[in-house]
């Protein structure tokens, strides 16, 4: 990411922080809509206190988004035990999409390409990680 990027994701995110329960619940809106596949991985799942979970892990990633290197041992822990619930790389693309469109519903007019394509490598590394945490784990 570059330092304009790591402002502009920085920069939205205490709006997006004080709207915390319309982004999460949009984004598993938006994800059961895009994949009903996924849907089926959050049976049983306390769905509030997903949200949560989801809103403490996005914040997480702000305040380290200039220094990845920290979030990578997280990541990958993610990565593994995503993988032992069933998730498949193709729902990181589900993924990606859920949560450019709940971050746009979100923000709305402040949600420009710039932020936007910020966002998008922001989770494009998150996701490379995971993912390859699930690949090595599947193999092992």
């Amino acid at each position: 990411m570059t330092p304009d990027q790591i402002l502009l994701v920085r920069a939205s995110w205490p709006a997006l922080a004080a709207r915390a329960d319309m982004l999460t619940i949009t984004f598993y809106e938006k994800l059961f809509e895009i994949d009903p596949s996924a849907a089926a991985l959050f049976t049983g799942v306390d769905m509030a206190a997903q949200r949560k979970k989801l809103a403490q892990a996005l914040a997480v990633v702000v305040h380290a988004v200039d220094d990845p290197g920290s979030l990578i041992p997280a990541l990958t822990a993610m990565g593994k035990r995503h993988a032992g619930y069933g998730v498949e790389h193709r729902h990181f693309e589900s993924v990606g999409a859920a949560l450019i469109g709940a971050l746009a519903d979100t923000l709305g007019t402040d949600f420009t390409a710039d932020v936007r394509d910020a966002w998008a490598q922001a989770y494009g590394a998150i996701a490379d990680v995971m993912r390859g945490a699930m690949v090595r784990a599947q193999a092992a």
